[in-house]
């Protein structure tokens, strides 16, 4: 067969088509079914838009939100898009101000009770037995106390440094995290990758970040999505009860309760930071939605 022939032959009519399989990685995937994910996707893109509005919006506003103006309890206007209060703070001013303090609180919040979960859970699952019953007795009790009496006895003496508040929550609330972690290292821990890690002479703590942790990231960070709803939520709650930030800085929570008297006579005070609350919790709340669909191993097989 001369060298034409094969060239005919190579390009028959009937010859199927050589199929090409592109392997996609993990991370295409995740993102692929999250982004069909049309609630979360929307509510990301909202969510971005409140952060966006508060940390640049404010630094562009005309007024700031300590600014005293001539115009005292005046309603939504071009002026003033939110009103005025009584003494003639700019109420759109104000109120990003405190979406930008809550947002920082609530960001702190799942931080640091991400990573102290995450780190506890970890370890828990991994060596279980006696340690394990020990560090979960632990978790267990803090999963008991309650979470808003003992965050305001613990912010009660202090002068509402939102730091302090953070830090308080997040000690608090660390332990929901870990109960998640310690489950699914208890699962991953028995996977052929971490033997084969100990008998090449890994250390613990090798098989524990390098292994373990990167491992369950998805529900880790699922977690957390929720725990920054959970937080601005507690915020405000504390906030709204005196327990929170204190004047001369405000929070989403402080306004609400501050207005919390005028509702009847200035309604705009109160709903508007009541309307971010909302909606920063409800996106939060959906974006963990998507990220839970996405990062569900029952999902990997789904065709993308």
């Amino acid at each position: 067969m001369n060298d034409d022939t094969e060239a005919m032959v190579g390009h028959a009519p009937n010859r199927p088509a050589a199929v090409v399989v592109r392997q996609r990685g993990q991370g295409e995937l995740v993102l692929r079914r999250f982004l069909r994910h049309k609630a979360a996707v929307i509510s990301l893109v909202l969510f971005v838009a409140v952060v966006l509005l508060a940390f640049v919006g404010g630094a562009l506003w005309r007024y700031d939100y300590a600014d005293i103006t001539s115009a005292a309890s005046v309603p939504p206007s071009l002026e003033h898009p939110f009103g005025t209060d009584n003494l003639g703070h700019d109420t759109f001013a104000q109120v990003l101000r405190g979406t930008q303090r809550s947002i920082e609180i609530a960001l702190l919040i799942a931080f640091l009770a991400g990573l102290a979960g995450t780190l506890w859970g970890a370890f828990s699952g991994y060596y279980r037995g006696v340690a394990d019953s020990v560090m979960m007795r632990f978790a267990d009790l803090v999963l008991t106390l309650p979470l808003l009496a003992v965050a305001a006895v613990l912010t009660r003496a202090t002068s509402g440094s939102w730091w302090f508040v953070a830090l308080v929550i997040a000690a608090l609330q660390w332990a929901y995290v870990s109960r998640v972690v310690r489950g699914v290292m208890l699962s991953l821990r028995e996977k052929e990758y971490v033997e084969a890690s100990r008998a090449l002479g890994a250390t613990d703590r090798w098989i524990i970040f390098r292994h373990l942790i990167p491992n369950a990231l998805g529900p880790i960070i699922v977690n957390i999505t929720i725990l920054v709803a959970a937080a601005i939520l507690v915020e405000t709650a504390l906030s709204f009860l005196g327990l929170g930030v204190q004047p001369p800085d405000t929070s989403l929570g402080l306004l609400v309760s501050e207005a919390d008297t005028a509702v009847s006579t200035r309604p705009w005070l109160f709903y508007f930071p009541g309307a971010f609350i909302v909606v920063i919790a409800l996106t939060i709340n959906f974006i963990g939605d998507g990220l839970r669909d996405a990062f569900d191993p029952t999902q990997r097989k789904v065709r993308a």
